[in-house]
């Protein structure tokens, strides 16, 4: 008989069903360090969980280049310096203050032929996301992922070599952030699912508020790498991103192990205390059972028991359904609705600022393209600690719905006093701006990743496992819809005064709070009965 605590195996364990990177690091550790032996569940929590970090990461990155470029699609050219190799009526100087700008968007209906590449790949994307869950829980996410990330890199690269080409079609460019869009569907109901399959639920909102970092950090990413080619080559600006994006959907197709079983991990995921591990006989459980456990296993007639059954708490006698449910089945699951319809409002902000940001500080400050572009930045920096603050409240307090209400009633004023007070100062704008990146994005966070998986996996799904992907999807595809309305109607009303934008945020924020409202009475109620019945 031997003994180890549970999860630890020599390296160089075989896995016939891994990935081909797993199988090479394995085959390579069995020679270089046959005894070595570590935690692989740990291990392999710790790759998942920073290659869907980075895979993410990757996506955002590939969104943000337009905003950063959009600057310099259409800007007053009075001020720009006349490169030596521009040639213009003979050799004169050019007269006109268009003469830097990139047809099509060259025209007085820019800021509309810009909203419209946002609604483009908005629109498709809340469009294809409903299909993309559906699709999600049916194939192996691993290929999922992979053939998105890939395909979201191509359509990145599309758009910076139209410069390289020339090519001036708005047809072209419409077309382009469509299919785009379309891709990158693939990569939220992916990543969640995953993360939600190897995860169990304690600290869920912390664990997901740290990861969901990647959001924030892809924005930063991409709007460094464009704002540093914006002004030289904007080309460039789409072209790194869209290569970085391919190389690492490479990189999933090789070492993500998108579900435990596939590494023999399923069943020490989730939420179970820690033991040691008897291995005899071929059969594996935990040590120091009750003497009734075996018995109890070998009366069952109701389910397959074999050498994976694990003797202590493992019969449900109630069968689980694990087929993949419908849109109809997910809408039923309680609070899948109203948090959809807050988040429709809470992403309409978010996505707002994400492709409308870097402009809206150029043109309210003195600041250059490359300059507005990295201050933009400070707002997704707030979004870093907005979704970890979401994610630590909502853990602490168990009140998911609360903490997004009380997050965004402090939203609305926040956005006002930015576009009161914000061009006052850099530093001001600066400090402003991050505060209303962590109540802007905190909610949406909190809403994208610990609540969806919540949802997911809720207790009247009777333990259906395949569902979380198609109820991520229902929830991000319904805020995708309200991201593809906001930056539309920011670039219509953009030209009456950016104040009108601003209003339309506040107005946002409000609406995305009373929708909670019905859920926050339930938990402040269920909250009150607890707390009395700890009194008695």
């Amino acid at each position: 008989m031997r003994i180890f605590r549970s999860g630890w195996r020599i390296m160089s364990t075989s896995y016939p069903d891994a990935p081909l990177g797993i199988r090479l690091v394995t085959a390579i550790c069995g020679k270089i360090c046959p005894r070595w032996q570590i935690n692989r569940l740990l291990w392999f929590k710790c790759s998942v969980l920073t290659l869907t970090y980075l895979a993410y990461m990757c996506y955002h990155m590939t969104r943000k280049p337009i905003s950063v470029v959009k600057s310099v699609l259409h800007r007053n050219c009075s001020g720009v310096q006349i490169p030596p190799e521009f040639i213009h009526n003979g050799g004169e100087p050019p007269n006109d203050s268009t003469w830097c700008d990139y047809a099509p968007f060259d025209g007085a209906d820019s800021a509309a032929l810009l909203g419209t590449l946002d609604s483009s790949f908005l629109f498709s994307y809340a469009i294809a996301m409903f299909f993309s869950g559906f699709i999600a829980e049916r194939v192996s996410l691993r290929y999922f992922l992979t053939f998105g990330m890939l395909f979201s890199g191509i359509f990145c690269y599309l758009f910076g070599i139209a410069k390289v080409y020339d090519i001036h079609s708005m047809m072209y460019f419409v077309l382009v952030q469509a299919m785009a869009g379309i891709f990158q569907t693939t990569g939220w109901p992916g990543v969640v699912t995953i993360v939600g399959r190897w995860f169990g639920k304690s600290k869920r909102g912390l664990i997901f508020g740290i990861w969901n970092s990647h959001t924030s950090i892809g924005n930063i990413m991409g709007t460094l790498i464009a704002g540093y080619y914006v002004e030289k080559d904007w080309a460039m600006s789409f072209v790194v991103p869209g290569f970085v994006m391919g190389v690492f959907g490479f990189i999933m197709f090789l070492f993500l192990v998108d579900q435990p079983e596939i590494v023999d991990c399923h069943e020490k995921v989730g939420d179970r205390r820690g033991g040691y591990r008897r291995i005899e006989d071929g059969r594996i459980g935990e040590s120091g059972g009750n003497s009734d456990a075996e018995e109890s296993v070998g009366t069952s007639s109701e389910q397959d028991v074999n050498e994976r059954t694990p003797i202590i708490g493992s019969i449900n006698r109630t069968p689980v359904q694990d087929d993949a449910i419908g849109f109809g089945g997910a809408l039923r699951i309680p609070g899948v609705v109203e948090f959809s319809m807050c988040l429709f409002f809470s992403k309409l902000v978010s996505y707002t600022f994400l492709f409308w940001l870097p402009l809206y500080i150029q043109s309210s400050t003195t600041l250059g393209a490359e300059l507005s572009a990295d201050v933009s930045t400070v707002f997704d920096i707030g979004g870093i600690v907005g979704a970890i603050a979401a994610g630590l409240i909502s853990d602490y307090t168990g009140m998911s719905a609360s903490t997004c209400t009380g997050m965004l009633a402090l939203a609305a004023p926040a956005l006002l006093i930015y576009q009161q007070w914000g061009a006052i100062s850099l530093s001001f704008n600066i400090f402003l701006l991050f505060i209303a990146g962590v109540l802007v994005n905190g909610p949406y966070a909190l809403i994208t990743t610990s609540v969806s998986a919540e949802l997911g996996q809720h207790s009247s799904l009777n333990g259906n496992s395949k569902a979380l992907a198609t109820v991520t999807a229902i929830i991000d595809g319904t805020g995708s819809i309200g991201a593809a309305v906001g930056p539309l109607i920011a670039g219509l009303i953009s030209s009456s005064g950016w104040e009108n934008v601003f209003y339309m945020l506040i107005a946002s924020d409000i609406l995305a709070l009373l929708l909670l409202l019905r859920l926050v009475t339930k938990e402040v109620s269920r909250r009150s009965r607890r707390r009395n019945v700890r009194i008695e």
